[in-house]
């Protein structure tokens, strides 16, 4: 993002003071271009993500981002269990979403969709986003405690209470154990490979 912040409005020196964790990219686009002294409108947002979206590819062949231990199982065990409908709700717009997780081969396990950061700045708005399109895929009225919202930020355990859900916080981002672990989320691991015996819940 910043790169692409530099090369579609020439700034050649990007301020350290917007926010990433666990934010819509659509807020922090807004944010990037308020902080850099560039008209916030819609068009210069569009301009600032079409340009994300078209590097994104050669950043994360460049980079060097991996799966998170233990989520590739939980995702097959989640897929093949007639019980457990996979979503996402996420910050990334839905491209984005899309190109990250093709690159590390797991976007087609979520079939059902779910919230993206396209049209919202808040995540609480695409939790209720999210739950309204898996709704679709499951039944009219799905309610909070059925669903587990997995994150490794604040604002993830946020959205996840602003739908009423469940939550598992985990510690393999930004934010530490205790950081996490003072939002006050239903669990906290240090990486997934520690909650197979929730896990096997969700799969009966």
């Amino acid at each position: 993002m910043d790169v692409a912040l530099h090369s579609a409005f020439g700034i050649a020196e990007i301020k350290d003071e917007v926010s990433y964790s666990g934010r819509t990219d659509s807020a922090i686009a807004r944010d990037l271009l308020r902080v850099h002294g560039i008209p916030v409108n819609l068009e210069n947002e569009r301009k600032l993500t079409s340009l994300y979206l078209e590097l994104l590819p050669k950043a994360l062949a460049e980079g060097d981002g991996h799966i998170c231990p233990g989520i590739e199982e939980i995702l097959l065990d989640a897929r093949n269990s007639p019980s457990v409908l996979l979503a996402l709700l996420t910050g990334n717009v839905r491209e984005g979403a899309r190109k990250k997780l093709s690159h590390f081969g797991i976007w087609d396990y979520f079939a059902a969709g779910g919230g993206f950061g396209d049209n919202h700045y808040e995540r609480d708005d695409v939790a209720h986003s999210a739950l309204k399109e898996i709704a679709g895929h499951r039944k009219p009225h799905l309610h909070g405690e059925e669903i587990w919202v997995i994150g490794d930020t604040p604002l993830d355990v946020k959205c996840a209470r602003a739908i009423g859900a469940n939550v598992v916080a985990v510690a393999t981002g930004w934010h530490d154990y205790d950081e996490l672990a003072a939002c006050a989320p239903d669990a906290v691991f240090e990486d997934m490979t520690q909650a197979q015996e929730l896990v096997q819940k969700w799969l009966l």
